[in-house]
């Protein structure tokens, strides 16, 4: 593990079929008194979050995020995986990870949208020993009906070729309200728009098994969306939360994007996120 200039530790663990896979950690000041474990969406990467790193270092948390295989600093083909149960894990390995450089914390486990599909469905099939989960805009479904041809041809490869690559056909605009975010973020070289027959068909199931499955969510979730988005579905977030209960937090947002942490209200976003997360610990 090297370290780059004041707090930022960047370092590569093993993944369990022997990918080099990028972390990099958030430190804060002072001992922290939890460990909040990022998982990035498609396409994207973990650097993305420094901003949300650094509102939770300020809160008194570290933050350690890690790049999915096949994005970012990762290895791996743009944008595919293998199966949907090697990116669970993925996650499985990034924790023991954290647990080394952090024994005796808690750890809360945050994903945005293609992450948040990974951290509710890690903590339903995996049943980790986590404080909480935190999730925003969540690809339970996606906000639109996804092209029957995309459909069809996703799952036809997937069976004949899962490695074939298709453009995802993301809207950057929809991404946020703020134009400097969308500029950076179709300027930034670790950003790619690929999806595999094998991971689209993978998370497109994974979202609607955990919708029928969320009776059995056990752990403390926030679970975040904007009202406004139209990647990911809100109302899927809200039948998530209605059918799992009592250990949700549901929180949709006026009119907001995608990502609701870059949006011009990332503040206020920031302050929900951390005085659940104090109230969890307390």
């Amino acid at each position: 593990m090297a370290e780059e200039k004041q707090s930022k530790i960047k370092w590569r663990f093993k993944s369990k079929d022997g990918l080099n896979l990028f972390a990099h950690a958030f430190p804060s000041e002072n001992p922290p008194k939890a460990i909040v474990c990022m998982v990035h969406g498609h396409g994207e990467h973990i650097e993305r979050y420094e901003h949300l790193a650094k509102a939770l270092n300020d809160a008194g948390y570290a933050m350690i995020g890690f790049d999915h295989r096949g994005h970012g600093q990762s290895e791996g083909l743009r944008g595919h995986t293998p199966s949907y149960e090697m990116l669970l894990d993925d996650i499985a390995s990034f924790l023991v990870e954290v647990n080394e450089h952090y024994p005796d914390l808690p750890h809360i486990l945050y994903g945005h949208s293609m992450g948040g599909n990974l951290v509710i469905n890690y903590a339903l099939r995996r049943k980790p020993q986590l404080k909480g989960i935190v999730a925003t805009g969540p690809w339970i479904k996606l906000a639109f009906e996804a092209p029957a041809i995309q459909v069809f041809l996703g799952n036809m490869m997937d069976k004949i070729y899962p490695a074939f690559i298709q453009n995802s056909g993301l809207d950057t605009a929809a991404l946020s309200h703020d134009p400097e975010v969308v500029r950076a973020y179709e300027e930034d070289n670790l950003v790619h728009d690929k999806i595999s027959a094998r991971l689209f068909v993978g998370m497109y199931g994974s979202g609607l098994w955990a919708l029928e499955h969320a009776k059995d969510f056990s752990l403390p979730l926030l679970l975040m969306h904007g009202a406004g988005d139209t990647i990911t579905s809100a109302e899927a977030s809200r039948e998530f939360a209605e059918k799992a209960g009592d250990n949700v937090t549901l929180k949709i947002w006026d009119k907001l994007y995608h990502e609701i942490h870059n949006e011009p209200e990332q503040a206020d976003i920031f302050k929900t996120t951390i005085e659940w997360t104090d109230k969890l610990l307390a």
